[in-house]
């Protein structure tokens, strides 16, 4: 990874707390798996059946049966379950997953989200992510604050479609920390070595400070 991606996953670990059940979103948020081993029970969910996500396999232990929603080669801990996918979406939509981190690929100062399609692109499916945003009990999205052409992906409204409307509660970028509150946007945090001045100039969104 570049110091950008390691920097969100890095303050993304922070938000894995003892005794969660957690959804882990495809890309970036599947590395967090390396960080839950040293929490006490900890659960990770994949939506297409598994709690009990592990760290990836070390060359040559990899399982083709054994994969996580992205289609990577995962481990379980033991305590493992595996089920079908009705039954991995009742956990969701029960309301029994306490936190779910999501990549981004746009999220807007109301909190609302767009991760799951971008038009005229070829799609596979639409994923787990329209369940995981209403059914989780905590949303963090973590992305890059900025795509390739250096436009800003923290906007005043999402460009592409959503995913849900106000649904984050937290967003992590390479540059910063927001949350969203009945009071708007707010700026929580600023990653080590940036100044206030570079998210502003960076951020289509309006936020106040927290900081």
């Amino acid at each position: 990874m570049d110091d950008a991606r390691t920097r969100i996953v890095k303050r993304a670990a922070r938000e894995l707390a003892d005794g969660m059940n957690i959804n882990l979103g495809i890309g970036l948020p599947t590395l967090l798996a390396e960080y839950a081993g040293g929490l006490q029970g900890v659960m990770l969910q994949s939506e297409n059946g598994l709690l009990g996500i592990g760290p990836y396999p070390q060359p040559g232990q990899e399982s083709a049966d054994l994969i996580n929603a992205g289609k990577e080669t995962v481990t379980a801990v033991p305590g493992a379950s595996f089920f079908d996918s009705a039954e991995s979406f009742a956990m969701i939509r029960g309301g029994h997953i306490d936190l779910a981190i999501l990549g981004g690929m746009e999220v807007s100062e109301a909190g609302d989200l767009a991760n799951w399609m971008v038009p005229g692109k070829l799609v596979k499916g639409m994923g787990g992510a329209m369940d995981l945003v209403n059914g989780a009990k905590r949303v963090v999205v973590m992305m890059e604050h900025v795509n390739k052409a250096v436009e800003s992906k923290v906007r005043r409204e999402c460009t592409l479609p959503l995913t849900g409307r106000q649904v984050v509660h937290r967003l992590i970028t390479d540059l910063a920390v927001f949350d969203f509150t009945p009071a708007g946007m707010q700026l929580v945090e600023l990653q080590e070595g940036v100044a206030l001045e570079q998210v502003r100039e960076q951020t289509e969104a309006r936020f106040s400070l927290a900081i």
